[in-house]
């Protein structure tokens, strides 16, 4: 026995952490301090609901979730204390008695035919003022209300076999527990579901009945032990990952700041605004996600990665070259001068609305370079106003901007420049969302320094224009 007894006492206690994004799945060990010590990833392709529309491919996903927690169980190197789950939000499991999927999982992009929209707004009063009290603009499936009203007044065969609607995070955890429940960073991510003002869900979801097919919310701090094959784990009930990846700045940073977390969405998130939004708020696109204790936190999207992801290829196939040749460019203080000297707005958005933007594009350079200055330049003038319609007239000093364009030049001095009042710092945080979902299981208090060891803050200053 004293091989395996040894063996046992060598292994590293961890956290295991599931990470699912809409495109990569990701699965995260850390340790006792919170270092990263094990990652693997997977992509899966696509596969088509019964409309023929793209969807992720739920069984895959179970089976990879199953199979490497078993593996890494069986590991000689790690002991996994705890399990949580990190997930995109706007996805809804449907169960049956059994705990059996029902549907495909919906893709949140699946457009809604206009009678269904306009019949519950006919029904449930004005977009606007609903939209304030929800913090939930009018989006189609990407509020999970919303998806749930299609389902019961087209699938009513189907909602009357639901026994709950789990959101994604919490169906995969369900996988595990076998105990059904919601929480409150995906009932408040622009579901249309809550009601802010009276913190509890709308009125709307009551008179549909749909609140019997949502289980008791609790935190995502509460946490279950359960016996998986033999072993004693600390189960987490899965968090929002734009909520999760906010946590460790909330748990080590002391004063007031917004945070800017950036990829395919840019979200610029404001957990210090005070009071409810107001009607321009929601004009200006601002939502309400929530805090894992309940409390709102302003939000204002911005569709900046896959605009970008679209103008660049533009940019490139125009100038013939390659497709990374973006990566490579520089900020250069001269071309920014000439450029904003003369400003004017070039490039027609595919997948942004702006009241700026031309009927067609115009590319009148002649160097790639002066393109994509011109090009980063418009996003940040959209950042920038994203930026201010999350903070309101909230005081904040601080920026943060984490995801992949904080390691984009161009991006971050232009960005400095524009919001010159302001501290503007960026992290290295990869680990995002599944560091924020290991930590909110954790009983353990950060220390102030946490943010400049795990996430490499670098602060950024605004550069002095040459005359």
């Amino acid at each position: 026995m004293r091989p395996d007894y040894n063996q046992n006492i060598m292994k590293i206690k961890v956290t295991a952490v599931f990470d699912i994004g809409r495109t990569n799945k990701k699965f995260f060990l850390f340790d006792e301090k919170f270092q990263e010590v094990h990652r693997e990833y997977i992509r899966f392709d696509e596969i088509k609901d019964e409309d023929g529309y793209p969807t992720e491919n739920l069984q895959a996903l179970e089976q990879w979730v199953k199979e490497v927690f078993d593996k890494i169980l069986n590991s000689s190197e790690y002991q996994i204390d705890a399990l949580n789950f990190s997930c995109y939000g706007a996805s809804l499991i449907h169960i049956d008695d059994d705990g059996k999927a029902l549907t495909p999982l919906y893709n949140y992009m699946k457009p809604l035919k206009d009678e269904i929209i306009d019949s519950f707004y006919e029904n449930y009063g004005n977009e606007i003022e609903f939209s304030r009290k929800t913090g939930s603009p009018k989006l189609g499936m990407l509020n999970t209300g919303m998806h749930l009203y299609w389902i019961k007044k087209t699938k009513p065969e189907i909602f009357n076999k639901i026994k709950y609607s789990l959101h994604l995070p919490q169906y995969l955890s369900f996988l595990f527990t076998g105990v059904p429940v919601s929480e409150y960073t995906s009932i408040g991510c622009h579901t249309m579901l809550w009601n802010f003002e009276k913190n509890d869900y709308h009125d709307w979801v009551y008179k549909e009945k749909i609140d019997q097919k949502l289980p008791p919310i609790y935190s995502a701090r509460k946490t279950t032990y359960i016996n998986y094959k033999g072993n004693s784990i600390k189960m987490g009930l899965g968090i929002h990952d734009s909520s999760s990846a906010l946590l460790p700045y909330i748990r080590s940073f002391t004063k007031s700041f917004l945070l800017i977390s950036t990829g395919t969405w840019s979200i610029s998130i404001n957990p210090f605004n005070e009071g409810m939004l107001t009607s321009n708020d929601i004009k200006d696109g601002s939502l309400f996600n929530m805090r894992i204790d309940g409390s709102p936190v302003k939000v204002s999207r911005l569709f900046l990665g896959n605009e970008y992801k679209i103008q660049v290829k533009v940019l490139s196939e125009h100038f013939n070259v390659s497709d990374d040749a973006h990566k490579k460019v520089k900020f250069n203080q001269n071309t920014f001068f000439e450029i904003n000297k003369d400003f004017v707005n070039m490039f027609k958005w595919s997948s942004i609305s702006s009241e700026d933007m031309p009927k067609e594009t115009t590319i009148p350079f002649d160097k790639f370079e002066h393109a994509y200055h011109q090009l980063m330049l418009e996003l940040v003038l959209l950042q920038e106003k994203n930026i201010r319609a999350a903070m309101g007239n909230s005081k904040i000093k601080q920026l943060f901007v984490d995801g992949g364009f904080s390691d984009n030049q161009v991006y971050i001095q232009l960005l400095s420049h524009y919001m010159g009042n302001m501290k503007l710092s960026t992290t290295d945080s990869s680990l995002g969302s599944a560091l924020g979902a290991a930590i909110a299981i954790s009983d353990i208090t950060l220390e102030a320094s946490f943010l400049d060891k795990n996430y490499a803050i670098k602060k950024h200053a605004p550069f002095i224009l040459n005359k």
